[in-house]
């Protein structure tokens, strides 16, 4: 039986397998933000119901039924953040927490009015691919900017929503998914990164350099 307990579990592990193939008890209490020894009773909850697979030194594996779950909540989340924006006003620092609580409660006929309703969109306000209604998912080839070590004229992808102050900085700095934008160089000694956005040059510290998805400006055009 899906749950909202379960729904936040299967999401977790769902993003953590996109940053590590090898998920640990240690990363999902991270991210859900609960204790490890709250973790593990949960897992075999789910791997009862068929939605992981929990191997001893292996770490966490969603199976295709846990993967779908995770992807629908996933989509609904993408999809409310969007309308939250774009419908009502919200601004992007805050629509993370409003569309955790309500991308439980939501039924398929809304999930489909809102996606009709904003276009069919393809990304969120953060730039993170919408997963379609068919559990598809558009394959999004980046890195974050913390890499980079040459010149390189770029484009923003997506950034990480984890922080709201954080996306109030980076807006301030004009550093929004689908800018273009010009890496300079990094200061010395692991110090800020430069970066030209339009006529001005900013400096991004590591951290949140660490936050930001580019991709050569070149292959997107």
């Amino acid at each position: 039986m899906s749950t909202p307990s379960v729904e936040d579990y299967v999401k977790a592990i769902y993003k953590a397998q996109l940053a590590a193939s090898d998920v640990t008890t240690h990363q999902i209490a991270e991210r859900v933000g609960v204790s490890a020894p709250a973790v593990s009773k949960m897992l075999h909850r789910l791997a009862a119901l068929n939605l992981i697979t929990h191997t001893r030194y292996m770490g966490v594996q969603l199976t295709p039924a846990g993967e779908k779950v995770a992807l629908e909540i996933v989509r609904h989340h993408r999809l409310l953040e969007l309308y939250l924006v774009q419908a009502l006003g919200y601004t992007w620092d805050n629509v993370h927490d409003e569309a955790e609580r309500l991308e439980h409660h939501i039924s398929e006929e809304f999930e489909e009015r809102i996606d009709a309703f904003l276009g069919y969109p393809q990304t969120c306000p953060h730039g993170d691919p919408i997963p379609g209604r068919d559990g598809t998912v558009n394959t999004v080839q980046d890195r974050a900017l913390s890499t980079q070590i040459m010149p390189a004229p770029l484009t923003i992808r997506r950034v990480s929503d984890r922080d709201a102050s954080l996306l109030r900085h980076l807006k301030a700095l004009g550093l929004l998914p689908g800018t273009a934008i010009e890496f300079l160089e990094q200061e010395p000694f692991g110090g800020a990164f430069l970066v030209r956005v339009g006529d001005e040059v900013v400096r991004v510290s590591p951290l949140a350099a660490g936050q930001i998805y580019v991709a050569d400006l070149a292959k997107e055009k």
